[in-house]
């Protein structure tokens, strides 16, 4: 039985697990993390097309009857514990499948694109809009602070979508298989990287103000000095854009910008 405190929503459907696989094109090379393997049907499946997988289950319950279900799976690593607290940078190059709880669903993508260099790609299955603001592009009512972080380091893409009642107890929306492949190197080079995401969080903060409204809090808090509006022109943006029509090469310039003038002001 499923815990709602864990939200524990399990896939059974062979064919959409043969789909998940497919998308995260694991190979006889890689170790797999799975997270929250559950009741281990995607775990059993990952340990044939793959070299090692890595199973962490945080319910003891589930973790006495998977041991039980993966007995002949020699590949299998079952792990009692926390996702969130695991240490992925001691395991190696890897590449992570699973269907993950949807209220752990971005603290546990920004661990896990934190963890370090040896995370090739993610094969997720979360919330369906979720995943739409994970892909959305400037301009779109979904593009805000999530698509510009995950974007920034990986390079996510929608392969389907999955319907509630697919799942077991079914949630009240449906899901979306999402792949995202890590960055080598981020997406912009930024002087403050800080500095960059405290930006775009302040030009989201209040999405329905320009962006030189929205950011004249941040401006102060920085003891910048400068005129928010000459600040943006001077970066060829439009003081009276809002922060949903620019792109991530135009917070990076922004960021740079206001970087130099805060340490010019420290002179």
């Amino acid at each position: 039985m499923s815990k709602k405190s864990l939200g524990q929503n399990f896939l059974f459907d062979a064919s959409i697990l043969s789909r998940i696989i497919a998308a995260s094109s694991v190979t006889a090379d890689d170790t797999v993390v799975e997270i929250g393997p559950g009741p281990g049907r995607l775990t059993i499946m990952l340990s044939k097309v793959a070299r090692k997988v890595i199973a962490i289950e945080l319910d003891d319950n589930l973790y006495l009857k998977l041991k039980e279900v993966i007995a002949g799976c020699e590949n299998v690593d079952l792990v009692l514990g926390d996702a969130m607290k695991f240490p992925y940078q001691d395991i190696g190059r890897f590449k992570v499948v699973a269907n993950i709880p949807y209220y752990i669903t971005t603290p546990l993508i920004f661990k896990l694109l934190e963890s370090g260099s040896n995370l090739v790609s993610m094969t997720l299955t979360i919330q369906k809009e979720v995943a739409e603001r994970i892909v959305a592009v400037p301009g779109s009512k979904d593009y805000g602070v999530l698509s510009l972080s995950v974007q920034y380091r990986a390079e996510p893409g929608i392969k389907f979508i999955i319907p509630a009642e697919a799942f077991r107890p079914s949630p009240k929306v449906d899901s979306a298989a999402i792949h995202m492949i890590t960055r080598k190197t981020p997406k912009v080079v930024v002087s403050d990287e800080t500095l960059f995401f405290r930006i775009i969080r302040s030009g989201f903060s209040q999405r329905r103000k320009t962006l030189s409204n929205a950011l004249k809090p941040l401006m102060t808090q920085l003891s910048a000095r400068r005129d928010v509006r000459e600040i943006l022109s001077a970066c060829d943006i439009d003081p009276i854009r809002r922060a949903e029509t620019l792109n991530m090469e135009e917070f990076a310039k922004l960021t740079d910008y206001i970087h130099g003038v805060i340490n010019a002001n420290t002179v």
